[in-house]
């Protein structure tokens, strides 16, 4: 079964929803958003390779508002079964945070245990349903892509409703771009609580 088929069936696991973004009156912003999206569905879409030996980690949020009380484990059944497919890639968990919207990344317990997983090397491709899921401001969301593509073996995210893979090739420039990530001359914060504390306090 080609990467196409196998993410066609994937893009089944729930009803797609809409992609929405707010901009208020910033229209320049709003314009690029609408040309990247035109560009987007002018070119052919990379997907993560059924072929590459991939420990993928699933991120669902999860917000029942279906009337099957099992929904959840239906969900995690399809996801399962759909990785399946790709025999050289490892399921190795589900991440689920609760809650019918996105919230800061801080407040997302699974996805910030999905992050220490692959910065410890456990998993080096992330799914989730769409971007929304990770968070409701999309600047987390575009530096956590370029964090976990910088590293020395890159981690990509696949988002499955934009059929977003942050590792395709025509985004590898993107992730160079060295805006959001720490200068290399930025010491970091002590461990120590009071520590901590004194430095926000200064």
């Amino acid at each position: 079964m080609s990467d196409i088929d196998v993410f066609q069936r994937m893009s089944e696991i729930a009803a797609t929803p809409q992609f929405a973004m707010v901009f208020g009156d910033d229209n320049e912003l709003t314009r690029k958003v609408v040309e990247h999206r035109e560009w987007l569905k002018s070119i052919r879409h990379e997907r993560p390779n059924p072929e590459v030996p991939f420990r993928v980690g699933i991120y669902i949020r999860y917000f029942n508002q279906t009337k099957y009380e099992n929904y959840l484990d239906y969900h995690r059944k399809q996801f399962a079964d759909t990785i399946a497919l790709c025999p050289k890639w490892t399921l190795v968990d589900f991440y689920i945070d609760e809650g019918a919207t996105a919230p800061n990344m801080e407040n997302a317990p699974a996805w910030s245990q999905l992050l220490d997983d692959c910065m410890d090397g456990k998993i080096n491709l992330i799914i989730t349903q769409k971007v929304s899921n990770v968070s409701k401001r999309t600047a987390e969301v575009t530096l956590c892509a370029r964090l976990l593509a910088a590293q020395k073996k890159p981690i990509g995210i696949y988002f499955i409703s934009e059929d977003i893979f942050t590792l395709a090739s025509y985004y590898r420039d993107d992730l160079k771009d060295p805006f959001f990530l720490p200068s290399p001359d930025w010491e970091p914060l002590p461990d120590t609580e009071e520590e901590i504390r004194g430095y926000l306090n200064d």
